[in-house]
């Protein structure tokens, strides 16, 4: 058995994290009778009503203001309409609700290096955890949570923030499926959320996996996520350097399909390189010289053993080693039961695999396969610090906890 510390940091879902969302019920008959009512309103009745609202929902919520009005606009054709500023927040207000974004779960953490290396103890890295949260109507968005690993492997969570933006479109293209998003820089990052923007991604931003990405000197943060409209999943295209400006696309080519595609954090060879599951069973690998066109790719390892029977996938982009790239996948047996296993692959060329441990490394506990979705351990990502390998993962889709695994006690273990 490979030595493996599980910690006790159990990080589960706040019902508590809202954030406004635009309440249209799709019927002009249903917002004439509120007009109507606030219309007949004396600017005091107005202004009292208003002053109620702001003192139960503003401590909850940045820009309560510019929301009512954005949500009169939407409503109200002729927003030039001769209803005072405080009517008009008024109105808005009745067409605003709160949308608790971790009602039903938060799982599947993925994990990379903070851009902010600054002001840390000596031998200590400031990561990022994004981590997928669904609501209401099982809609996926991601929210992020920032903490320290201390030199020996120390998981220190930051506090998570009390009110939520999701912050503004500023771009778009003519696919509709693609735009550029943009936070504040005061909005702290464990308050931002990548909630749907587009129809492709209507029902869900599911299982991001970023990684930190190096090219000719330059580094980038990529996420690869699933795109779902309720009907149709696709993967798309994160791209950010600083986490307030965020670039989304959608990936093109025929190889671009399933669930589960991870990038290399390099070129290898002069090219773009990604792990993925065309197909639904096994892992496959891919290469290509444009970031988004995905055309081919080949098998690169098939479930051989019983707990990994029914499928495998990986967990996220690989870790570089002297041995080779490490990944760390998923793996589905009896009972849809998910372990978490490691593969290695070939430093230069990855699409050729030297190992793969025989046994899982990490297999829900009696603790572990309780939850939302039993008999799952997932993640979508880990990092590599001072030789050790730092995996958060969910625990049943229920709760979030990290496991410590040193490096050469895998890559001693991994057999051809």
């Amino acid at each position: 058995m490979i030595p493996i510390k599980r910690t006790d940091i159990r990080l589960k879902a706040d019902p508590s994290k809202v954030i406004v969302k635009s309440l249209d019920f799709g019927d002009p008959a249903r917002v004439e009778p509120i007009l109507n009512f606030v219309k007949e309103l004396s600017e005091v009745q107005a202004s009292n009503q208003l002053k109620g609202i702001y003192e139960e929902f503003e401590h909850r919520h940045y820009g309560l203001g510019k929301t009512f009005l954005d949500n009169f606009s939407k409503q109200v054709a002729d927003s030039n309409t001769d209803f005072s500023e405080v009517k008009k927040q008024l109105v808005g207000a009745y067409f605003t609700h709160e949308y608790s974004i971790e009602a039903a779960a938060l799982f599947n953490p993925s994990i990379v290096p903070h851009p902010d290396q600054s002001g840390l103890p000596a031998g200590a890295m400031r990561f990022i955890l994004s981590l997928r949260a669904v609501g209401e109507g099982h809609i996926s968005s991601i929210v992020f949570l920032s903490g320290i690993v201390s030199a020996n492997g120390q998981v220190i969570l930051d506090p998570r923030a009390d009110k939520l933006t999701t912050g503004a479109v500023v771009d778009s293209e003519h696919d509709e499926a693609s735009y550029d998003l943009r936070f504040r820089a005061n909005m702290p990052l464990n308050g931002r959320v990548l909630f749907p923007r587009s129809n492709a991604e209507s029902n869900g931003m599911e299982d991001l996996r970023f990684v930190h990405f190096h090219d000719k000197g330059e580094a980038f943060y990529y996420g690869t996520y699933t795109a779902y409209n309720g009907h149709v999943i696709k993967p798309h295209l994160i791209e950010t350097k600083d986490f307030l400006y965020f670039r989304i696309r959608p990936f093109k080519g025929a190889a671009s399909s399933n669930k589960g595609m991870a990038m290399f954090p390099e070129k290898i060879n002069g090219r773009f390189a990604m792990i993925g599951r065309q197909g639904g069973r096994d892992l496959s690998i891919m290469f290509s010289d444009n970031l988004l066109d995905w055309d081919n790719y080949q098998l690169l390892q098939t479930p051989q053993r019983n707990w990994e029977m029914l499928q495998m996938g990986n967990c996220g982009s690989p870790i570089k080693t002297d041995k080779g790239w490490l990944v760390l996948t998923h793996a589905v047996g009896a009972m849809r039961k998910y372990t978490l296993s490691f593969t290695l692959l070939d430093l230069e060329h990855p699409e050729q695999v030297l190992g793969s441990l025989e046994r899982p490394l990490l297999s829900p506990n009696a603790e572990e396969r309780e939850g939302y979705v039993p008999n799952v351990l997932y993640t979508c990502g880990l990092i590599e610090h001072t030789g050790n390998l730092i995996i958060p993962y969910a625990m049943s889709d229920s709760s979030i906890s990290f496991a410590i695994v040193r490096v050469e006690e895998v890559l001693e273990r991994l057999k051809g």
